[in-house]
């Protein structure tokens, strides 16, 4: 490992300065007039109901159609895959088979103020049912709506998703937004042969929304892979607009809304400024008690905990890049709590560590290199069953579906009004993240920032460690 220099100390709190900022602020510029994110921050988060409250809507087989129980379970799969995607955790979604109808409950969009639930609820996509069909042709029904004549060579049940991206065209030589549509097993071979068709005869593919045509893209090449791209004269906007169409359009049958209400926050309104206010003032008293008891590693410490902080609502927010986010409820806002007192226990082991080191007679340098050592193991011990019941939590490894899943669920739900997917899901990837971050910040960075402290003159007294003075 290479030696760790004076200037380490100003490198790890500007990356730490660096981050926070970004995971609090954010990212974001506008395109000509099209806002554009690269990361979100703090005003991007999507908070749960019981802090914001949310929607209540009923959706149901539209035309009278009589699903079965089988394909109201996939239409609830494909809604909750939607939430999923929009990066709504904290949601409710069942189906009942009785009624015939999907109950979906959800919170309101990040930084909405005129909460309107018709509006919300088309955040999830048209409910119709979407095909692709060979041609552009169609007739005039006796109600005087357009029919389409044309072959049905895909359903929404064969797309996988549908993405907005942008890419050079190779013509213009300038950036342009495309469609990016992605299919399932099921349709790559219907694809193939359609493509394959449209080539011989010289016609588009139409894509429908029930009686509505919603694009007729040209097929330029045989598509054998199941990825296509759809290519116009598109705003991002527009073509936001079909992919989004598109995803929505996946339901084995078209559904329509019957009902949408309000739900009020389950914790009340001033809830999430209490508990923010309650951990300012805790992690305030925590500061002082860290400086006052361990001295210099203690205020090391109180850096790596706000990068921790910091860490964890770069979580919530998607920063990372490999997730859109999650919903902020007040159970995650308990698993950064408690993370959080897990970072101050892994720092007070340190600290301890660095004192008996010290009293034993070892060198500065020599105690905070052994003092880390051995800090390592108890700080693992004392996580890694926190790793173990936030993966559990979160319904990893097929959890969801099992029995320990579902008798939590009911249990929950009798205490709480909410299922273990909205209610605790939040907790448990927060904690998880927590955790991840306490290795990250609480023993990595503490380490890098307390071993370059010790490289200056100032700061070489023992006494500035916890040890006896020199």
């Amino acid at each position: 490992m290479k030696k760790i220099g004076k200037s380490t100390f100003f490198i790890v709190v500007a990356i730490i300065a660096l981050f926070s900022c970004s995971a609090i602020f954010g990212v974001d510029y506008r395109y000509g007039d099209i806002p554009k994110t690269i990361i979100k921050g703090v005003d991007d988060i999507r908070l749960g109901i019981d802090i914001k409250g949310g929607v209540d809507a009923t959706f149901e087989p539209a035309d009278d159609y009589d699903a079965s129980s089988a394909q109201l379970d996939a239409a609830t799969e494909i809604i909750k895959t939607r939430l999923s995607s929009l990066g709504i955790t904290d949601s409710e979604v069942y189906s009942d088979s009785k009624s015939n109808r999907i109950i979906v409950r959800f919170p309101w969009q990040a930084g909405e103020e005129d909460f309107d639930p018709e509006s919300s609820v088309k955040e999830l996509g048209e409910m119709a049912e979407l095909t692709f069909r060979m041609g552009t042709e169609t007739t005039t029904d006796v109600t005087g709506k357009n029919a389409y004549t044309g072959e049905v060579v895909l359903k929404g049940g064969d797309v996988e998703s549908a993405s907005v991206r942008h890419q050079n065209n190779e013509e213009s030589k300038q950036m342009e937004y495309v469609v990016e549509l992605e299919l399932k097993d099921t349709g790559k071979e219907k694809f193939a042969n359609a493509t394959s068709q449209a080539m011989s005869s010289g016609v588009p593919i139409a894509i429908w929304m029930d009686d509505e045509q919603i694009s007729a893209p040209s097929v330029n090449a045989v598509i054998t892979d199941g990825s296509a791209v759809i290519t116009g004269d598109f705003t991002y906007d527009s073509a936001k607009k079909l992919a989004d169409q598109i995803n929505g359009g996946a339901l084995p049958f078209k559904m329509e809304t019957k009902s949408t209400n309000t739900i009020s926050p389950t914790m009340g309104e001033g809830s999430l400024d209490a508990i923010l206010l309650a951990a300012g003032i805790a992690f305030a008293f925590i500061a002082v008690y860290m400086v006052f008891l361990y001295r210099l590693p203690g205020f090391v410490a109180v850096l790596a905990l706000m990068g921790q902080i910091t860490g964890s609502i770069a979580f919530v927010t998607g920063w990372f890049g490999f997730m859109p986010g999650s919903t902020l409820t007040i159970p995650g806002i308990a698993g950064i709590i408690l993370a959080v007192g897990m970072g101050v226990d892994a720092n007070i082991i340190t600290g301890e560590r660095i004192k008996e080191e010290l009293k034993s007679g070892k060198s500065l340098d020599g105690a905070i290199k052994v003092a880390y050592k051995r800090a390592f193991s108890a700080i693992l011990d004392g996580n890694i069953t926190n790793v173990i019941i936030a993966v559990i939590l979160m319904g990893a490894f097929g959890v969801p579906s099992s029995f320990f899943s579902k008798i939590l669920n009911k249990t929950i739900f009798f205490m709480f009004g909410a299922t273990a997917e909205g209610f605790v899901y939040s907790f448990g990837f927060t904690l998880l993240a927590g955790v991840i971050l306490n290795f990250v910040m609480g023993v990595f960075a503490s380490r890098l920032m307390v071993t370059s402290l010790s490289k200056f003159k100032c700061f070489k007294s023992k006494k500035l460690y916890g040890g006896d003075a020199e």
